[in-house]
This record gives structure tokens, sequence and C-alpha cells, in this order.
């Protein structure tokens, strides 16, 4: 059929003031705000707890899925089919748009219906086609496709979605008048058909145009069988943080959006306009916006999905939640190989498998997946455990086996053993998020989830005392994205985190690098010895390599005080090298550090990381700069000035505030070509954003770096750190250095170091 014939839609009669929304847009705008605020404003959104999954419910088996699409090469078709089925999913969401029902897409769509897959079958407008919707024209060639698709496809699928990403009008292309004209006439051809309808599918959480759409839709008894939203959570970090949209970073925790409570509250407006069920059809986390603040994209992708659909059906809310694209370069299960990218985003209209099927690659996440398609889906949901410090257990049971889902947020570790008995982990099986059966007990967990599975009837209790190693950070995935592997140390006296290949690593270095066995630095070793004695000493895994110890040997009274309350020095340093090192920013690696039960001298701790080989420090080319020098070892101004602002505006748009950036605390090593790399040492003090951190931080960093450094130097450093964030070096901006030179010159003056020099004159 044409799609452009003017067919009447037959036996449908259009509701009652239709005719008044179609001519006035602004006017149903706002009344589907206004129904939305009204809802809320009668507290119909204040859900107590809504934030913690509730316990004793069932997950259903067909709960995950993914959307599927191919391509002019029949081989694809064969590849999308064989994908599935390694992945356990008998669920596929499929694109159908104008000019599908007799090219790839339909054949595609005719082989999983002969494979008797549960299809849900998205009917898609061209974008030209959504945006004309208030015309007859294009009302008449919409209800002529859906005559099409539905007569030859509709009693096969499992459901017909209706409606693509219709809060997002530059993405889709319709007005509210629009939509609501397409999903009339969609509404009156699929519930003639008997056929299961699902929609609006509303893009992220707005709750206002659900409200809003599912109010009129009731008003004209046209609500849909399956509400449909595209569930989305903080897409480039955890899917577990509170929403900052809502307000702003420092209050996100007020009101307690994660995605949890935003799969809860759908569920609750879901039903109270009479529908029984809300899924999410598509979700996914892109790799560019992971890129933007952690550099192994593609391992956080498939933390984040396996974390994701654990809440997900942990939330009790969902009848169904899909993974986007399974093929696609940017956020799919599995790469294509390209770098082309549709005009059309594709969470509204996955058309077609792009690139080469010889270059199509199995990215992490397609494991993670499997693994909790394989795990979790058709299990009793328990409960979540008492987990502290960022950790997350939640337990699923079946008829066989207990399955604990264990994972921290973000950077965090935790030991496995602060939180169960050491004989429940001697007699359960371990899980990778991967699917790999582990060997043995990982000691850690991590933000890479791990399952811990038991029989059934085993009582797993967790363990209520304080935990040892509390607020601990590490970095889960290494500089090409292989798994680090952690190992606790704890004996009558010290406890502590080493990083090790194996079993038998770890206990070479527990025994060569324990406080017992390093002593006190060695004069021909030491490398400074003032606040903090820093010494190298051989590394016991190959003695033509050295490792550094740091450790503090002098504190003042003030700050022994203070620093009570705090980490000891040594896990402060431990904690903030793993973070950067998880950011891309670079750093010595952590080995191990040590710290001494209940040492309230705070001296009686260990930092120990590999030696890197360096050749200067910024402070001492700075320092040349300002006596009047052009070049230090060969390297100019123009050389070091670019590449240091690059260093420092990644360092600072991965969220990391350094707080000590000092001129001698970035090292600078040459390489080929005039290039420079660059790494940080005492690393304690730095804070950490989930977000690029704003000016006033950035220029407190820059203070520090340029105090060594003549006037015009700083004119063209920051200068081009600035004009890269688009800024000018104003004299807003330039207050900051007169400051910090100020408050330097007074320390050189009547500091701690002045009156020590004053009374040694004397």
């Amino acid at each position: 059929m044409d799609m452009t014939e003017k067919t009447p839609i037959q036996g449908y009669v259009p509701p009652s003031g239709s005719k008044t929304h179609l001519h006035q847009p602004s006017m149903l705008t706002w009344e589907i705000i206004r129904k939305g605020l009204a809802y809320i404003l009668k507290g119909k959104m204040m859900v107590p707890n809504s934030h913690i999954p509730p316990a004793a419910h069932d997950i259903p088996a067909d709960f995950a899925g993914v959307g599927v699409a191919t391509s002019g090469d029949l081989e694809v078709d064969d590849y999308v089919i064989a994908r599935l089925e390694e992945l356990g999913l008998r669920q596929a969401r499929l694109d159908f748009s104008y000019g599908d029902i007799d090219h790839n897409a339909a054949r595609l769509l005719e082989k999983l219906l002969d494979r008797e897959y549960n299809i849900i079958l998205h009917l898609v407008q061209p974008f030209d086609a959504a945006i004309a919707m208030e015309q007859a024209a294009a009302q008449q060639a919409w209800q002529a496709f859906l005559q099409q698709v539905l007569d030859r496809y509709g009693s096969r699928v499992t459901m017909v979605e209706i409606g693509s990403t219709v809060n997002r009008k530059r993405w889709a292309g319709y007005t509210p008048q629009g939509f609501l004209k397409t999903w009339e006439i969609a509404h009156h051809e699929v519930k003639r058909r008997n056929i299961t309808l699902a929609g609006p599918n509303i893009s992220d959480f707005e709750p206002l145009y659900n409200i809003g759409m599912l109010d009129i839709f009731r008003q004209r008894n046209q609500l849909p069988d399956i509400h449909t939203n595209n569930l989305f959570s903080e897409r480039s970090t955890e899917p577990e943080r509170f929403d900052h949209r809502i307000l702003k970073y420092r209050r996100a925790a007020a009101l307690k959006f994660n995605l949890i409570k935003k799969a809860r509250l759908l569920h609750k407006i879901t039903r109270d306009y009479g529908v029984h069920e809300v899924m999410s059809p598509s979700a996914f986390w892109t790799l560019p916006r992971i890129l933007r603040l952690l550099p192994d994209g593609e391992q956080k992708q498939a933390d984040y999905l396996a974390r994701y659909m654990i809440l997900c059906a942990a939330s009790g809310a969902l009848r169904q939640a899909f993974w986007g694209p399974l093929i696609c370069h940017r956020e799919g299960l599995i790469d294509d190989g390209s770098d082309s990218y549709p005009r059309l985003e594709r969470i509204t209209h996955y058309a077609s498998v792009t690139g080469d099927i010889q270059r199509f690659r199995p990215r992490p996440s397609f494991y993670s997946m499997q693994a909790f398609a394989k795990l979790i889906p058709g299990r009793h949901y328990l409960g979540a455990l008492g987990g502290r410090n960022g950790l997350e257990i939640h337990a699923f049971k079946d008829g066989q086996t207990l399955v604990h889902a264990v994972w921290t947020t973000n950077g965090k570790g935790a030991v496995l053993a602060d939180h169960y008995h050491l004989d429940d982990l001697l007699h359960a099986h371990y899980t990778s998020r991967d699917g790999t059966q582990m060997k043995s007990n990982p000691g850690l967990a991590s933000e890479s989830p791990i399952y811990i599975t038991w029989p059934a009837g085993r009582n797993i209790a967790l363990k209520t005392e304080k935990s040892l190693f509390e607020h601990l950070s590490i970095q889960r995935h290494g500089e090409h994205g292989e798994n680090k592997h952690y190992h606790a140390y704890q004996d009558a006296e010290w406890r502590g985190i080493l990083v090790a290949a194996n079993d038998a690593e770890a206990a070479l270095l527990s025994q060569a690098l324990h406080p017992s066995r390093l002593g006190k630095p060695p004069k021909d070793a030491i490398l400074r010895n003032a606040r903090n004695a820093i010494w190298t000493i051989e590394d016991p895994r190959d003695p033509s390599r050295k490792l550094v110890v740091k450790q503090p040997v002098k504190m003042h009274v003030h700050k022994k005080l203070l620093d009570q309350f705090k980490l000891s020095k040594a896990k402060r340093s431990w904690n903030g090298t793993n973070e950067l090192l998880r950011r891309g920013v670079e750093a010595a690696a952590p080995v191990a550090y040590f710290e001494k039960h209940g040492d309230r001298s705070l001296l009686q701790n260990y930092y120990i990381c590999e030696f890197v080989r360096t050749d200067f420090s910024i402070r001492d080319i700075f320092a040349a700069f300002y006596d009047g020098q052009t070049s230090y070892q060969g390297v100019t101004a123009e050389q070091i000035y670019p590449q240091l602002t690059r260093y420092l505006l990644n360092m600072h748009d991965r969220g990391v505030f350094f707080r000590d950036l000092s001129g001698g605390n970035i090292l600078v090593t040459k390489l080929e070509d005039g290039q420079l790399a660059f790494s940080l040492i005492d690393t304690n003090r730095a804070h950490f954003f989930n977000h690029g951190i704003p000016l006033s931080k950035r220029l407190s960093d820059l203070t520090r770096v340029c105090v060594k450094l003549p006037w015009h130097g700083r004119e063209q450093l920051v200068g081009m750190y600035l004009q890269a964030m688009k800024q000018e070096f104003g004299w807003r901006q330039r207050l900051p250095f007169y400051l910090y030179d100020i408050k330097v010159g007074m320390k050189k003056r009547i500091g701690r170091k002045a009156i020590r020099r004053a009374f040694k004159k004397k």
C-alpha cells in the first residue's frame, strides 16, 4: 500500500474537543504541565523511602531484553539471532518505520518471529512525518502504515509500542498535539485488532509528561496496556547516584531521586491512572559520556549495565527493562567497527546496523548482560542487605540457589570478610560480572559486580560490627582494561591492602614490605626527610626495580589533634592515587599501604608505590624561568606550557581538585619528539567530584602551580588554560594569584620556618 494514499480511518470517530487542541499547541503544552503539577502538589509523589527497593517480589523470567536492527547484509540477520541466543534473551525490540515493510527490518522481523522470539514492535514515524502530524495528509499516511503493518504482524508480536522520545521534539519531531493525534489513530487501529498497546515512550525521568499524557489518555479512553518510559539514570556516572539535575550537586541527596525512586514513582503514576504495568524499553550508557570522566569506557559501561539491570529488577516497579541497541559503535553491546552515527538519535529510531560484519566485536557489556540474564530473571528478590560506605548487596533466590549481587559505588572497595562470616565465604561460589566462574574468594568487592551463590537453604547473615577497611578506594580496571587484584592483610598489629597478581605474590609482598621489616630509611636511599620520610627500597618481585616508601615522621600539635578524625596519611595517599589513576590522571602506581591498629600517634603508617624515573619537576623548570633562563634541560616555555595546560585541563575536567598542586608535586619525564609526560605525587589531599570542577577550584590549583613562575609566564600558561575554557585572564581571574602571592610572602616573613630561622640567627 502506498503510504501517501489518503485512506479514511475505518470506523474512527474523533473525540470531542480534539479540534480545539489541534489549533492551540501552547494551550495543550501548558495543560500537560498543569496536570503534572496538580498531581505533584497534591502530594501523590511523596512516597516514604521510595529510594529503597522493596523486599519480597518476583522478577519476571522475561525481564531483560535488547533492541535489534539489521542491514542490507543477510549475514547480519543470522549474526543478530546468534548473539541473542548467546545472551540467553528471548525478548527483543525492533524499530519499524515507513519503507520497512518489504525491506531489511521486515526480513529480520520474519526470522525472529519464525523462531518464536517475543518481539516488541516499535512503530516509528520518520522525523518529517512526525513533525507534520497536525496535517490531514500525514495522519492518513500514518493510518495506512499502521493498517498494513498490523494486518501483517499484529497477531504475531508480543506488543506494539507507539511513541518515540515524545518529550524530545528535536529528536522525534512531535508537537504535543501532533503526538496526541498520532496516538489517537494508533490506539484505534491497535485496539480494534486486540493487540497489546505500549507507549508513549517518554525519555528519561520527566514525570510531568507521564502524568499529563496519561491524564489525557484516560480522559479520552485511550490508555495503553503498558506504560513505557526510557528510564535513563546518570548516563555519565554510576546508576546509584542521586540525580543532580533536580536540586544540583550539593542538594541532590535531599530528595533522593535515584534509579529506584524514579522507577517506583513511575510505577505509582502508572497505577494511579489505571495502567497496570510500566517498562523501560530502551536505556544505555554511551561511551563518549563515560569518557568525559573515566578512561576505560567499555569496562565502565559493562559495570554500569550490570548494576543498572540489577537495580531495575530490585525496584519491583518495572515489568521489563531493555538495553538500547545490540550493535552500535557508540552504545551497543557489540561494537560495529565504524565511526558513523545517524542524524536521528538511536534512542529515537534504531533504524539499522552500520559497519562491516567482519569488524563486529562483542564488548564487555555484552558478557555483563549475558551474566545478568542467566543469574537474575525468574528469581525472587529478598531485599537489599545492610551495606556501608557505598557497598551494595542485593539478595535473590530460587528453588536451587541463593544469589547475592555485590558491588561498590564508583572507585570504592570493600573487603568481603568485613561483611560476611568466613565460613560463608569459604562455602560460596563466585561469578564475575562477565559470567566467569572465579576460582576463589576475590577478597574485595569493587565497582564491577560479582555474584556470590550458595545452596538455597543456607542462611546468610551479614556481620554487624564495624568494618576494619572502611573508606577504601581502588582502581578496579587497569590502563588497558585488565582487572587489578587486591589482597587484604591483617595481623595482630597491622592491617593493609596490597596489589598482587595472585596469592603467592601477595604473600611475598606482605612479608617483604611488612612494617616490621621496613625499619628506618638508609641514608643513601632517602629522597626526602621532612614531615614525611620518603625513601626507596628494592622491589621484592624484581630486584632490578625499586619501590618508594612514604612514612609520616613529624606532625604539628594542631594537626595531630585534628587528624585524629581523618584516615591515616598512608590510606589517604592510597585512596588519592587510586582515584587519580582510575580517572586517567598519571601518578606512580600504588603497591600497598599498612597502618597500625589503634595508632594515636598518626605516624605508624606506610604507603608504598612504584618508583617512576623522571627528569625534573615543574618547580625546577619554573624556578629556572624565574631566574631568567629560556630553557631547562633543553625544554622551553613554548614546549611545556601547552602540554602542561592539556594535562591540567584533563585533570580538572575529570573532577580532580588536587589542593596541593605545588610545582614540586608535578614530575616531568622527557619523551621523544619534544613530548613530555607528567605525573603527580603527594596525592593525599586531593578531592574528587563526578563532574568537572568549577573555575574557582581550578584557579586555586593553578595559583599553587605558578607560585615560582614570573608574571609573563603566568600570562602564557594561565592564558592558554582559560582560553581553552573560553575565559579571559581578567582581573577576577588574576585576583586569586595576587592573594596567594601575598599569602606566600607572609609565610616567608612570619611563618614557622621564618621564626625558626630568626632564632637560629640569634
